[in-house]
Order: structure tokens, then sequence, then C-alpha cells
């Protein structure tokens, strides 16, 4: 059969046909061309087959954020293995649990995670073949020991089953599924990318959130373009700050979360962010007041709308979109997760698989070739998320007139209360417009007279002090006394992911277990 892809490596690839000494990854004061992190990929794709690794068969990465770990990912490609990102924040046993998981035959790791390896390797009798990336002292071979005496010279093996990557769903739900994308899913998820979004020739992207998750995929489109990485090793808003008119950055991503904590930095307005043309946000629900104030003193705004399953760009939100003709907010569509992307078919299912109307509310589903192949060994739960011919989010939303896309709640996460769907992300909206809410968690615990009860968790901003009973009545004149909480409650900080997200289930438990 002719080969329609090359992998991941086609991005590298491209970026380095338009000048092999451009800039391609730089961390700190190092940079490191795109020749070569071509000349890096050769050689650790051509040291994988040394070391026995067949194509199909699955290679993790262990690493906070760096360059040489990055361009390691691209010699994975290359040998026609299989990319296991791994998110270093986790703890040993669900790392453990994951590339049990994978079935993972390889590991490179840096040497901060030699305790967390060491802890596991043991358990994990398909894991053969370990490389230190930055040290020797570990027992197994650093990444320079291990590449002396491999040729630098190109190497290219066709992807099985086109698949390219396999990620984790994460243990919030029970236990994680791995997602199999394919190099199909991400070629189309980069061409949205590239579709739908402002690109200078070559822009300049700043990678402070993990390269195991959003962060990480954005690179291949700005590659595709010959730009530049420019790799945060540790997510910290004044290196950003730092960086952002130190490179003339172009492209930056954050979750919601940190993007609250750049408006609330001292030194925002003091920096120069004027080479900015699209700052994505997503990841999670953003309060429509605080993306407002962003758009005034960060810029260009852009939120992009995805999962794991369906990467990155079900639907988009131009920086240009955030705005209406006469140049003022278009406050109406800042609870939007954007319009369908040009390349991807979304509509609104109720539980028999009909197809709701606008305005009416169901269950997200997406038809593309951005979906995933399907679950790792899970025949049943790729099935059920096929029901019915489309993909199924898990997202309870509605589609407007215009096709602009609102996403409500998390199926799981709604409130049924005294007959009426509470969605948990519409309150959360109104509790993020009160002054004195930093952040903020609603949940449903059980309720003798109202089925469930509305319960909000909310931490203050800095030097406030949050007066519950105002917070309660502030939410009631938004969106009525039926979906306001019953209780309020004020927590110093929310349980969070490794990611930032908050985790929903360890407040419900924790509220449960407080009453």
């Amino acid at each position: 059969m002719t080969p329609t892809s090359a992998g991941l490596t086609s991005w590298l690839d491209k970026g380095a046909s338009l000048g092999r000494d451009a800039p391609c990854l730089t961390a700190g004061d190092t940079t490191h061309s795109y020749g070569e992190v071509q000349e890096v990929s050769w050689q650790v794709a051509r040291a994988l087959a040394r070391s026995g690794v067949l194509p199909g068969q699955t290679v993790a990465v262990l690493s906070a954020n760096d360059p040489v770990a990055f361009s390691c990912v691209f010699g994975i490609a290359r040998a026609g293995a299989v990319w296991a990102p791994v998110n270093p924040r986790n703890q040993a046993a669900e790392n453990q649990e994951l590339l049990e998981l994978f079935g993972c035959t390889a590991l490179l790791f840096q040497a901060s995670f030699a305790p967390l390896v060491a802890a596991i390797r043991d358990r994990l009798p398909a894991l053969t073949t370990l490389v230190c990336l930055d040290s020797d002292e570990h027992g197994v071979p650093s990444l320079a020991q291990w590449l002396d005496g491999v040729p630098a010279e190109p190497l290219q093996v066709e992807p099985v089953d086109d698949v390219v990557m396999v990620v984790g769903t994460g243990g919030t739900t029970g236990r994680p599924k791995g997602v199999l994308l394919t190099d199909r899913s991400i070629e189309t998820m980069s061409a949205i990318t590239l579709m739908s979004y402002p690109f200078p020739d070559r822009p300049v992207y700043l990678a402070l959130a993990p390269l195991t998750h959003a962060a990480g995929v954005l690179c291949f489109p700005v590659m595709a373009l010959g730009g530049h990485v420019v790799v945060l090793r540790t997510p910290s808003l004044d290196d950003l700050l730092d960086a952002v008119p130190r490179h003339r950055v172009s492209h930056a991503f954050l979750p919601p979360t940190l993007v609250y904590m750049l408006l609330d930095h001292p030194r925002l307005d003091a920096t120069d962010l004027s080479s900015l043309r699209c700052f994505w946000y997503g990841a999670a629900p953003i309060s429509a007041a605080r993306l407002e104030e962003a758009l005034h003193r960060i810029g260009p705004m852009a939120q992009l709308f995805g999962q794991s399953e369906a990467p990155m760009m079900v639907s988009t939100m131009a920086p240009a979109d955030h705005w209406r003709a006469d140049g003022t907010v278009a406050v109406e569509r800042l609870t939007s997760a954007g319009r369908p992307s040009p390349l991807v078919t979304v509509a609104v299912m109720a539980e028999d698989g009909t197809l709701l109307p606008a305005g009416e509310r169901g269950e997200v589903v997406v038809r593309s070739s951005l979906v995933m192949a399907g679950y790792l060994g899970d025949p049943a739960a790729t099935a059920a998320a096929g029901e019915h011919g489309w993909h199924h989010t898990g997202d309870i939303g509605y589609l407007d007139a215009d096709n602009w896309l609102y996403v409500v709640d998390r199926a799981k996460d709604m409130i049924i209360s005294g007959g009426f769907n509470v969605y948990s992300a519409e309150v959360e909206n109104a509790l993020m417009a009160h002054p004195d809410v930093a952040d903020c968690a609603v949940v449903g615990v059980p309720d003798e007279k109202w089925g469930e009860r509305v319960v909000a968790v909310v931490q203050a901003r800095a030097g406030a002090q949050v007066d519950t009973a105002a917070v309660t009545a502030f939410v009631k004149e938004r969106i009525g006394s039926v979906k306001a909480p019953k209780e309020v409650w004020v927590w110093e900080d929310l349980p969070r992911s490794t990611v930032g997200k908050v985790l929903k289930t360890d407040v419900r438990a924790r509220v449960l277990a407080a009453r």
C-alpha cells in the first residue's frame, strides 16, 4: 500500500525544508536548529531499532518541558513507534498504571524522575529499554551514551495502522483509558489550527504548559511554518512575561486557571505584549467576566475546544470573533466554545440518538478525521463512544441559530435539583463574575427535599473576603434561585489535576465528608 503519511515527523521536516539553520526549539540560552533536531531524531530512531523496539510498539517520555526530550518524540515517530507522553506531575502508581496499560517497551526519562522510575520499573516486565536523558548515574545509559556511534542519517518507518500517539485519559473517573491517535488525527488538528487562527510567516510559540498535553501538539502546526518554539521548563508567569518581549512571541497557550493568575500578576500591565497575535485558552471553561478583562489587558485571545479523543480543535474561536464589527466586545459570545471547526461536523444528540434542533440541549457529538482510532484494548468503550455513528464527547451543550456551540456541562456533572437540570458550568460562570471570587467549583450532593443540593466552593481573590450570603444573592440575581447554590463554602484552594483542572470528584468527596 502506498504510504499516505510520514507520522509526526512531517511537521519537523516541513519546517526544516524552509531552513535547517533556523531556530526550532529554545530553552533558556540554548537554541536547537531545525537541522540539529532532525539529526537527533534520526539517531533516536536508529537507536530504538538497535535496542529491539519494533514499529507499532510504545515508547514513553517522562520529562519536564525540555527541548531534548521533545526532539526524541520525532525519533520515536521515525522508528514507526507510538509516542506515549507521560505527565511528570503524576504519582508513581498512576504512571505505572499508564505504562502498563500502554504496554511500553521503552522509556526515556530525565534524571529528576529516576526515583519514580526505580519504584515502578520492576513491575513492568515489558519495559526492556530505559534511557536517562541527562545523566548516566542511575544504572541505565544516558542519552549521549545510548546514541554514541549511531549515525545521524535519515530514517523513516511508516506507523502501524497510522497510530502515532497514545494518550492517557487520567484516572479521575476510574481506571484510565489509552486514547489511540493517528497521524490523520494530528494532521487534521494541525490543518484546522492553521486555517482558523492568524499566523505570521515564522510564528514564535511560547510553550509554558506541559508539552505532554495541549502545549505539545500545538508545536506541530507552528513547525510546519518553520516557526520557533520557546520552551519554559517550569510554569512560571514571571518567565512568561520575560519571554514574550524577549523573543517577540506571537502565540501562547494557557488553561483558564493560569489566565486568571496572569490577570492578577502585578507585572502584566507593564509588559510589552504587542507581538502577540494569538493567545489560546482552553482545556476547561473560562469565566466570561475574566475573559473580557483579558481581551483588554492581554490582547488577542483565542479559544480552542476539544478532548483527548478529538484533540484540541472540535470548535474554535479566533481573536477577531471575540469582537463585534463596531469594535466592542461580543459579550454574547464569550460563554460559547466557538463555532465547529472547518473539518469537523458537530451536532447535539438526545439519549435515543435523535439529532436535536438549534437551541435544544443534549450531548455534543462529532464526526471528523480528528476523532481517535479508539481506546487501546477496550473495544466495548470504543463502541460506546461511537454509538449511532457519531463520537460522543460526554459534554452537554447546544448550538444556537448562528451555529455557535455552547458547552454547559459534562454529562456526569449535571445536577438534578427539584426536578430541574442545573448545569454546574452555568452556575460557575455566574460565580466567577463576582469581584471577590478567584475560582470556584459547583457540585451536587444528596438532599432529602431537592434530590440534589447545589453546593458551591469558592476560592477568594488575594486580599478579598468572601461574604457567602452576598455571593448567593449575586448568583440568584443573574441566573435565578433554582440554579443558585443552596450552600457556599470558602476554601483556601481547590483540588486540581496535574494540568490545573479543578477535580470535582475530590471537591464533592470533601464536601460530603465535611457534611
